[in-house]
């Protein structure tokens, strides 16, 4: 392996922290705008978790060494989803964690995690968000795999940094369910990063709260990697949908200036993403709990129908 892939490996494992605080950033700027509100810095989210990483961490006593280990944990799951998704670069193809059955289970994972730190010291609001969180997840665990399995069949892989590479001469020829699986899957990234109409990630209303309501117990540096685990996995599906179903731009060469212009268009295609996101949280309004299983079971039935048209063709 050459110095030059050596490099480009890197800047894979560390683009996605670096960047995710931002993307954040950018999309609460975004919303804030739409609300005709001034808004905070793009850069807040960097300045919070610097702050976060400087306070002192007050810990239940009721707490198991779970606690304690959860938030390292998540945070490692989503240093691994990042170099194992395919992002600027085709010369990167990790065959070990680059199926898209391991990257699910990685997303699943750290979502066990968080629901068994959010009841481990005993509270009642992390007890019913853990629950929660755990019926969003079961329920749309099937429209993702089902999303990514259309694209796995029609390129006749399940490496993701294949499907990335082969789906873009044949994306014409399958137009129809590349949007189908394209809605599902957005569905999922929505439900899955706690965005609307599943979750408020800014709301303080514990009796809405399923995200924020597992965290409420961390404090100090635990509470800042939990921060910065959620806006990894935020820019990692983002990574996904925009690499996946959007397959332009990832580039064969070892060349500095084409490096270069694929790394510029990835992050053009993850603000386009930041900005359909919040346009999208900006025009509706979060649903009642007992609605989201009807808006997953859409999602499911979306996919198994492009699913079909793939199998079909």
């Amino acid at each position: 392996m050459t110095t030059t892939v050596f490099i480009i490996w890197g800047i894979h494992l560390l683009l996605i922290p670096a960047l995710s605080p931002f993307c954040i950033g950018v999309t609460r700027k975004i919303k804030a705008r739409l609300q005709n509100r001034a808004g905070a810095s793009v850069w807040q989210p960097y300045r919070d978790l610097r702050k976060l990483f400087c306070k002192d961490e007050v810990i239940s006593q009721d707490a198991s060494w779970l606690f304690r280990v959860v938030p390292y944990l998540i945070f490692a799951s989503t240093l691994v989803l990042g170099a194992s998704i395919p992002l600027f670069s085709a010369r990167v193809q990790n065959l070990l964690t680059g199926d898209f059955l391991v990257i699910v289970y990685l997303i699943a994972f750290g979502t066990f995690l968080l629901a068994l730190a959010g009841i481990d010291t005993g509270g009642a609001f992390g007890g019913f968000a853990a629950s929660r969180e755990m019926t969003i997840a079961a329920l749309t665990e099937g429209g993702l795999i089902l999303s990514l399995l259309t694209l796995a069949l029609l390129c006749h892989s399940t490496n993701l940094a294949v499907i990335a590479d082969t789906l873009g001469p044949r994306y014409f020829l399958s137009f129809v369910p590349i949007v189908l699986a394209f809605i599902s899957f957005m569905i999922a990234l929505l439900a899955e990063t706690c965005r609307y109409p599943f979750d408020n990630p800014s709301t303080h209303l514990e009796l809405t709260m399923i995200h924020e309501a597992m965290i409420l117990e961390y404090s100090g540096k635990r509470l800042a990697l939990l921060e910065w685990s959620a806006a990894n996995k935020y820019l990692v599906f983002i990574a996904l949908g925009a690499n996946l179903f959007f397959p332009w731009g990832i580039t064969h060469s070892q060349s500095s200036i084409a490096l270069l212009v694929a790394l510029l268009l990835f992050v053009a295609k993850a603000l386009m993403f930041c900005l359909a996101i919040a346009v999208l949280e900006s025009s509706i309004a979060k649903f009642r709990f007992f609605r989201l299983p009807d808006l997953l079971f859409t999602s499911f039935i979306i996919s198994i129908i492009a699913l079909g048209l793939t199998v079909k063709s």
